[in-house]
């Protein structure tokens, strides 16, 4: 008999100040960390993270906050969410370094965060533009039509004017990827990036099996 791939799980962190909500897929292997872009939730990566799940990877797919069940907050600057989601990886007890897929703006998260704290790789999707210069440029909705109709409701934006203002401090935050060469030993060359829109949701199966040559 085989195993049965990981039952999805929903969590909260510790902190009340700065609580996120998160799903978990798994308990032990290396760590992947799924974050969604602007105006997206968690949800998003649910097609591709039961694809993906297996004893080999803790899958974990965070809401940024003010998205999803995580509630708005004071402070929405790269670095401090950034902290906040090192505590998470923290807290999982696995004690390696995570994969980390950035949607969108995320992408720029991811890059922060892999600046700062141990990280294995980083896999960004949708990018934003590096002349972006209001909030609106860093909520990626173009390519939405290319979702397949079963994976669509996935991915519904909730255009919220209020929380692109609350996000406003991530305009002008150039990527770096600085930390590239000395990622758990791995060399400084990277995956090929996806050439469509929500490729995670375009075809999970093989996002899922790109994630999975990387672990």
């Amino acid at each position: 008999m085989y195993p049965q791939p990981p039952r999805r799980t929903t969590h909260t962190t510790a902190s009340p100040k700065n609580l996120l909500v998160y799903d978990r897929w798994g308990h032990f292997g290396r760590p992947v960390v799924l974050l969604h872009g602007l105006l997206f939730d968690r949800t998003m990566w649910w097609p591709a993270a039961a694809e993906l799940a297996s004893p080999g990877c803790t899958i974990v797919a965070p809401d940024l906050p003010g998205h999803g069940q995580s509630p708005p907050r004071d402070d929405y600057r790269l670095e401090r969410v950034a902290h906040d989601l090192a505590g998470l990886v923290n807290s999982l007890g696995l004690r390696r370094a995570p994969l980390l897929v950035g949607h969108g703006a995320s992408a720029l998260l991811a890059m922060i965060f892999a600046d700062a704290y141990a990280t294995y790789e980083v896999v960004t999707l949708d990018e934003p533009p590096a002349e972006a210069r209001r909030i609106e440029d860093l909520a990626v909705t173009d390519g939405l039509d290319q979702i397949p109709e079963i994976f669509r409701s996935y991915a519904e934006p909730h255009r919220n004017p209020a929380l692109l203002r609350a996000y406003e401090s991530w305009v002008g935050k150039p990527p770096s990827r600085r930390s590239e060469p000395a990622m758990a030993g791995r060399t400084g060359s990277r995956p090929e990036e996806p050439d469509a829109a929500f490729q995670h949701l375009a075809d999970p199966w093989g996002f899922a099996a790109v994630l999975r040559g990387l672990l």
